[in-house]
């Protein structure tokens, strides 16, 4: 089964901003000794049970409370098995530098990170003297989610819950939090409760090309003949010190943007590059100094790749389908420069439709695909 991720920003100060930080902190220092236990076993368990059954004893040391010490192990476990899949050296990776803590179940409700009907969260915290408490933070959450939160809670949905550190200090005396509440749930939970378009009845195509500040879309009719071109920008998200968040915002914007357009202009399924490997490998849970600092092209590819996994989430809302192809010959190669000449086409643009015919082509050739 395959989840999305709610993210749900708020600020705290004052003593609910000392626990959050005491028990991020401690779930931190639990994962270091985590991966260094990992990295010293001679032969890692094979499963999720056999991993926390090895290891759950001596982090609950550090960490006395079950369900964070499952959570720390499910997080090196995931770094494990990243660095399997990339072929990166376990013994290698360093954590990045984050604070956050998660429990790994999925229940209902989130023992540790409990949803209330007022949207507030219940949140159990762990001080520097190992005493365990609770603190209630209310973030701030859209109007469509609110909707989608009455739905967890009404249908009791199993999710689980996970809070980040974003940002702290000092103010007038008193320790500040910003940070951010993530609900995991099934996707097609998700989807149930937040489709904007349950029909399409288009019959055209749609090539997509992500760069760092646009997506480009170009649609095509089945025999491949070009129809419609569209920049969808958001140069200001890639700049050195823009605010994350503020990033992620525009990108979302743009994309629904993007895929509004396509649906009202009769795009029934939409061809996208095939994301690396790569681009699974979340940046906030591992950190790989060679690849992060030295190869700026690995940067952009992973973000790129983090955009296409959101155009792909966000296209079902439309009745979209999603396909991938892959990108080689898609751009820098004389057939990219024919069609750049031909129809007067930015490069971008281009790429977009070689995509789009590249899709065409593959779905002709596997005619019972479904779309």
């Amino acid at each position: 089964m395959s989840y999305i991720t709610l993210t749900l920003p708020f600020n705290v100060d004052g003593e609910e901003a000392k626990r959050l930080l005491s028990t991020a902190w401690l779930f931190k220092i639990a994962t270091h000794r985590m991966l260094d236990l990992a990295r010293q076993t001679p032969i890692l368990p094979a499963t999720d049970i056999s991993w926390k059954n090895t290891f759950r004893k001596i982090i609950y040391e550090m960490m006395p409370n079950r369900r964070y010490v499952d959570g720390v192990i499910t997080l090196v476990r995931g770094i494990y098995e990243s660095c399997r899949q990339l072929g990166v050296d376990f013994k290698e990776v360093e954590l990045g530098n984050w604070l956050m803590f998660q429990q790994s179940e999925k229940e209902y409700p989130v023992r540790n990170i409990t949803l209330k009907d007022n949207y507030s969260f219940y949140i159990t915290t762990i001080d520097y003297n190992k005493e365990n408490g609770r603190v209630i933070i209310k973030p701030a959450i859209p109007k469509n989610y609110r909707v989608l939160l009455g739905k967890v809670l009404e249908e009791k949905r199993k999710h689980t819950g996970r809070v980040v550190v974003k940002d702290y200090g000092v103010r007038k005396g008193d320790v500040w939090v910003h940070g951010e509440i993530q609900l995991t749930i099934p996707i097609d939970f998700y989807y149930r409760h937040m489709t904007r378009y349950r029909r399409n009845y288009g019959r055209l195509y749609g090539g997509v090309d992500v760069n760092v500040d646009r997506i480009n879309l170009a649609i095509v009719d089945r025999h491949g003949k070009l129809r419609d071109v569209k920049t969808f920008w958001f140069e200001e998200a890639p700049r050195k010190g823009y605010p994350r968040r503020k990033a992620k915002v525009l990108i979302g914007m743009a994309i629904h943007d993007m895929l509004k357009y396509a649906y009202h202009h009769g795009v029934k399924a939409l061809f996208l590059e095939n994301p690396d490997t790569l681009g699974k490998l979340k940046l906030h849970w591992i950190k790989d100094g060679r690849r992060l600092q030295r190869n700026y092209n690995w940067k952009v590819m992973v973000f790129r790749s983090s955009i296409i996994e959101m155009v792909s989430m966000k296209a079902p809302l439309y009745s979209i389908g999603i396909r991938y192809v892959d990108p080689k010959g898609t751009t820098h190669s004389e057939e990219h420069d024919r069609v750049m000449r031909k129809y007067g086409l930015d490069r971008h643009s281009a790429s977009a439709y070689l995509i789009a015919l590249r899709g065409i082509g593959r779905h002709i050739l596997t005619q019972k695909a479904t779309i």
